[in-house]
């Protein structure tokens, strides 16, 4: 019986106090949001001087600065009681996001900084760290490569009478057809092609072919808006 009595014991003195941060001083609570706020203005920085796409959104941006540190400062308090663990994880199970992330490089920042805060949240500050320097110079070494080749949509817009000619002058830009609307009296064709160089003399030629009304150059970065 007194052993019964003891394990008990120990089960609710080990696993069922409720003094949250009972193991977490104040030292490494400043060290933990110090270490993450300063990790995550890395990200933001370079989030920031490497961004590509169309439109740069600032307070997206802003939210990995505060994703670390949110980050790190659950992982403190999961860290003292598998009550409050077991129960962070029941809480965070039925969390739903619904914003769309069109781009897969920004998935990979926010697990930058979910990352960053669980290094630091866990007091693993060398790791969170050196893996951020790591992290960092390899996101700009990549994004400051010379892309070889832009894609681009080329629009022909034509009559019978151009088919032939158009067909032949379509083949030397090694393009690949997209798309064909064929409407009364005139049919549109979108050609991706790959350029090279910013040389546009080839329009000019489409455009003196006989039976070409129009012809458009669109940059093309293979997305597309929903």
């Amino acid at each position: 019986m007194n052993d019964v009595i003891n394990f008990q014991d120990i089960i609710k003195k080990s696993f069922l106090h409720l003094e949250s941060f009972r193991n977490v001083s104040y030292i490494d609570m400043i060290l933990g949001l110090t270490f993450s706020f300063l990790i995550g203005m890395f990200i933001y920085m370079l989030y920031h001087r490497t961004f590509r796409g169309v439109v740069y959104s600032y307070n997206y941006n802003v939210s990995f600065v505060l994703m670390t540190m949110i980050t790190a400062l659950i992982i403190m308090t999961i860290s003292t009681n598998i009550v409050l663990s077991l129960g962070m994880v029941g809480a965070l199970s039925i969390v739903r996001f619904r914003t769309a992330v069109k781009d897969p490089l920004d998935i990979v920042y926010m697990f930058w900084s979910i990352s960053a805060g669980i290094a630091c949240g866990a007091r693993m500050y060398p790791l969170a760290v050196g893996g951020s320097l790591a992290i960092g110079i390899v996101v700009y070494w990549l994004s400051r490569r010379k892309v070889r080749g832009q894609p681009y949509l080329l629009i022909v817009r034509h009559t019978e009478e151009a088919t032939d000619q158009l067909r032949a002058a379509l083949r030397q830009l090694n393009g690949k057809l997209k798309s064909k609307t064929v409407r009364k009296g005139f049919t549109e064709l979108t050609i991706e092609i790959v350029m090279l160089d910013d040389n546009t003399a080839f329009m000019q030629k489409i455009s003196e072919l006989a039976g070409v009304s129009d012809v458009s150059l669109i940059n093309y970065t293979g997305d597309y808006a929903q």
